[in-house]
């Protein structure tokens, strides 16, 4: 015991600083595992497993071995888990409310866990892994869909394994770090959700301190209008489950090209979505915005082919771009904020994204937008000038003109004419 107070008490303190600072959980992990060899155990393999709050992963997990070091890996959310982690000792104990689980990998043990079976075939002599919740005790184990808390596997490949001291030392450490990695968890979490549901740099504004009602930024920036095309009458048309498929594909292929250039999605507006370009230049975000666009087009285009070939319905869309000053914050109630945008230059985008109709085009953009933009990397064609509703002065309206050719996959990579659904 007194080694275990010696060893578990330069441990301990340590975890409890890493915890305060919030640093990155692999690197506390990494370091973690290091230590625990620094003070004699015979440590030669450790994994951890933890909830991600995330629309596309619903776990992450750290693996660290003496040899290799740490690394992570993301788990994707899926509707039948993987048999691999039904035959697992994490299965089995969260399954069974188990708080500790330990194997001398004898032959049973291998049998009913591949995994075990694996470790053995690589060298390891013992197997100890320890649970541990987050949420209240009442609150019913899901194992597929565990609750907030972690998970942890020590393995050895020491003759003699793990001794009582080395357990009862992981046992007296476990939920110091446990509380260092919830509180570096949180953070991520609250980081990860912010830039889900606000955008990127909206996301990241807020987590650093902007969340005050009327905190507001002056900015020069390209604002966008995505829209689907038809969407009312699809929307009487298709079941309700296929009319959500069909919008987040279209969403997907809009969301990747505009994240890909640096632009970032403000909100989402039924069927359509508020972006904005903010690179730190007019030029810079004018060219972004545009070779987005080219994107979107490339990429709706080819996946409307594809979803003709699978019986799918297809929609088209719409792009209106304008640049200009606008001020970029916090703005609504006290107990309910938006961060968002608002300015002339976004009503007249608004305005803009009014045309498409009347100018038969799926893009438009302003002339400040085309003036920033050299003319060589896109065949830049004037719409003529009009009148907007609440523009003071008329406004040149552009468009880019691709060639309509084939591609190896049968897909227009033009930017296509509006269509009006109306005249159909």
């Amino acid at each position: 015991m007194e080694c275990l107070d010696e060893r578990a008490s330069s441990l301990i303190p340590w975890m409890i600083d890493q915890g305060l600072r919030s640093s990155g959980r692999q690197d506390l992990l990494n370091t973690f595992c290091e230590k625990l060899v620094d003070l004699g155990l015979p440590l030669w393999r450790f994994h951890l497993a933890q909830r991600a709050f995330h629309p596309k992963f619903g776990g992450i997990g750290y693996s660290w071995t003496r040899s290799d070091g740490i690394s992570h890996e993301h788990y994707e959310r899926r509707e039948t888990p993987r048999e691999a982690w039904l035959k697992s000792p994490f299965y089995l104990m969260l399954e069974t409310e188990l708080e500790f689980f330990r194997s001398d990998l004898s032959a049973d043990d291998r049998s009913r866990f591949p995994l075990l079976g694996e470790l053995k075939t690589r060298g390891a002599t013992d197997y100890f892994a320890l649970t541990l919740r987050f949420t209240e005790d009442d609150v019913p184990i899901d194992p597929n869909a565990p609750s907030e808390g972690v998970l942890a596997s020590w393995t050895s490949d020491s003759a003699d394994g793990f001794s009582e001291a080395d357990i009862a030392l992981l046992r007296a450490v476990y939920p110091v770090l446990g509380l260092a990695l919830k509180s570096m968890s949180n953070r991520q979490m609250a980081s990860d959700l912010l830039q889900i549901y606000l955008g990127r740099d909206p996301g990241q504004r807020v987590l650093s301190g902007e969340f005050q009602r009327g905190s507001s930024s002056e900015i020069d920036a390209v604002i966008g209008m995505f829209d689907l095309k038809g969407f009312t009458s699809l929307a009487g048309d298709l079941p309700g489950p296929e009319l959500i498929n069909m919008i987040n594909d279209y969403f997907g292929i809009a969301v990747a090209a505009t994240q890909a250039h640096g632009g970032n999605i403000l909100k989402f507006l039924g069927d359509g979505m508020l972006i904005m370009f903010n690179l730190g230049s007019i030029e810079k975000d004018a060219r972004a915005a545009l070779d987005a666009a080219a994107e979107m087009c490339r990429a709706i285009s080819a996946r409307n082919q594809e979803r003709l070939a699978e019986g799918l319905p297809t929609t088209d869309w719409t792009l209106a771009l304008h640049a200009g000053h606008i001020l970029y914050g916090n703005i609504g109630a006290e107990n309910r904020l938006d961060f968002t945008v608002i300015g002339p230059a976004v009503n007249q985008t608004a305005r803009i994204a009014g045309m498409h109709r009347s100018v038969g085009q799926n893009l438009i953009f302003s002339q400040v937008v085309q003036q920033a933009v050299p003319k060589a990397e896109h065949d830049m064609v004037s719409l003529g000038r009009y009148m907007l509703r609440g523009v003071a002065t008329p406004m040149e309206l552009y468009t880019i003109y691709r060639p309509h050719s084939a591609t190896a996959e049968g897909a227009s990579v033009g930017l296509m004419p509006y269509v009006d659904e109306a005249a159909e």
